[in-house]
């Protein structure tokens, strides 16, 4: 049996994000998307934990499920979401999406004499376990009102011995481990090793978030993380990003996924087959990301690493120090080359795209490239991505084909053009053939996708070539 899952947002009690990231909402385009498991998010915040605990039930495995009156109320009232919410009222083979406990923190400390800025994630197997976390955490201080995702003074280590002092079940994750400012290996203030942020607890971490400016074979080439296993997330902000980055777990048989089998994929760095494991990852180009290049966004400077390891960290515009990124970041933690991963494309089951394998390290996930199918349309019709154009066709093909996941990597783009348009088939196949260009991200700022080239994405295409090596 396989589940999708994104284990990575935030509620609408978080900074910046949609005041539509609610649980029912969440439900919708869990079902649009294709997700088979969505994480809470945000379970440290006492307002959204309220909200978690009248939407969801527990049903003792460690996994929560939709209540049922409110999956009759999103029947009787969702709009343009009706089509594909009467399929899991029909269709015994769409799954109905779960939902995980997720919380995230951000610790704001000092250690070692350098201040520090790290988010981790901590997924738990009950509401009881989250309510002695949350308590434990207000005793320390800790202002969990103050938003979703809330600063807190501990320690990345403090934390460990909060949560495992309660409950040794508890996952606990690096969030987005490459990204500069807030993340285990940041570049402006992480750690060098695991083992020099998390001390003793560094052998209960089994797994890290890659976040979005990194891809799977940049982190196979940290020796460190050899027997670390990589999950992949979307790191959402509101319901079209969720899916932008998935994981997709695989276990022998066809029962239900429990907690446990979360939990055992995570520890599954050799991806024994007999039991829980990563099948593959879903990955948003790494040069998408908005961390992705060293740069200057205030002055408009991106560098690659190589020009910046040449040149300098200092922008040659104003004088201040840049911005560095994550691929900059990888070079200078990296124990092996690209080279050595022999990276090759290969064939995923019946899916009509391929995916990327290491000949070096067979026994690591495999990894799909992806640009998200709103992205796509978006492109095709020469529109922004939220525009209404784009949602009403977006609309129609996941309820054709039961979401979007289905749309980008299984269904043939002779029947995406069938029921939508040929352009739009045309683009599915060209990303599932790597045929883009990308104009790298940097210091806060996303890169640009293209697909179609044309006379102003000409000059990007040549800049691009050894970004897409991997391809």
């Amino acid at each position: 049996m396989q589940l999708i899952a994104d284990l990575q947002l935030h509620s609408k009690y978080s900074r910046a994000v949609s005041q539509e990231m609610v649980i029912p909402k969440m439900y919708e385009w869990n079902l649009k998307k294709g997700i088979g498991l969505l994480a809470t998010g945000d379970w440290t915040h006492p307002l959204w934990i309220r909200e978690l605990k009248a939407n969801l039930e527990e049903q003792g495995n460690g996994i929560l499920r939709l209540k049922r009156e409110i999956k009759e109320h999103l029947l009787k009232t969702s709009g343009s979401s009706e089509g594909i919410l009467k399929r899991v009222q029909d269709d015994k083979r769409q799954l109905d999406p779960l939902f995980l406990l997720s919380g995230e923190v951000s610790c704001i400390y000092t250690h070692n004499g350098k201040g520090r800025r790290n988010h981790i994630l901590m997924f738990a197997p009950s509401f009881a376990v989250v309510d002695r976390i949350n308590d434990e955490l207000r005793k320390r201080g800790c202002n969990l009102s103050s938003d979703g995702r809330p600063i807190i003074g501990l320690s990345s280590q403090e934390v460990c011995e909060v949560v495992w002092s309660i409950s040794e079940e508890v996952l606990v994750i690096p969030a987005h481990a490459w990204t500069p400012w807030f993340s285990t290996f940041g570049s402006m203030s992480g750690y060098d090793s695991l083992a020099e942020c998390y001390g003793e607890f560094s052998k209960n971490i089994y797994a890290i978030e890659t976040g979005l400016s990194s891809n799977p074979a940049m982190n196979w080439r940290v020796k460190e993380l050899d027997t670390q296993t990589l999950i992949s997330c979307s790191d959402s902000h509101s319901g079209p990003k969720l899916m932008r980055e998935a994981t997709i777990y695989a276990k022998p048989g066809s029962d239900s996924f429990t907690f446990n089998d979360i939990s055992t994929a995570l520890k599954n760095w050799q991806r024994d087959k007999t039991k829980a494991y990563i099948a593959a990852t879903l990955e948003f180009y790494p040069e998408e990301g908005k961390y992705h290049f060293d740069g200057h966004r205030a002055c408009n400077v991106r560098m690659h690493p190589a020009d910046t390891k040449q040149k300098g960290v200092i922008c040659p515009v104003c004088g201040k120090p840049m911005t560095i990124g994550v691929m900059h970041r990888v070079e200078d933690l990296a124990g092996r080359s690209e080279q050595e991963l022999k990276l090759v494309k290969k064939q995923l089951g019946d899916f009509p795209v391929q995916a990327i394998y290491s000949e070096t390290f067979p026994n690591r996930a495999p990894y799909i490239m992806m640009v998200p199918l709103q992205e796509i349309i978006a492109e095709s019709m020469g529109v922004q991505s939220y525009s209404k154009k784009v949602m009403a066709e977006y609309e129609k093909l996941v309820a054709a084909f039961g979401g979007e996941f289905t749309v980008l990597f299984k269904t043939n783009s002779s029947e995406i053009a069938r029921v939508s348009n040929p352009k739009i088939a045309e683009g599915v196949e060209k990303v599932r053939k790597g045929e883009i260009t990308i104009q790298p991200g940097y210091d806060g700022t996303f890169g640009i996708v293209k697909i179609w080239k044309d006379e102003a994405s000409a000059p990007e295409a040549e800049d691009q070539k050894e970004q897409l090596s991997l391809l």
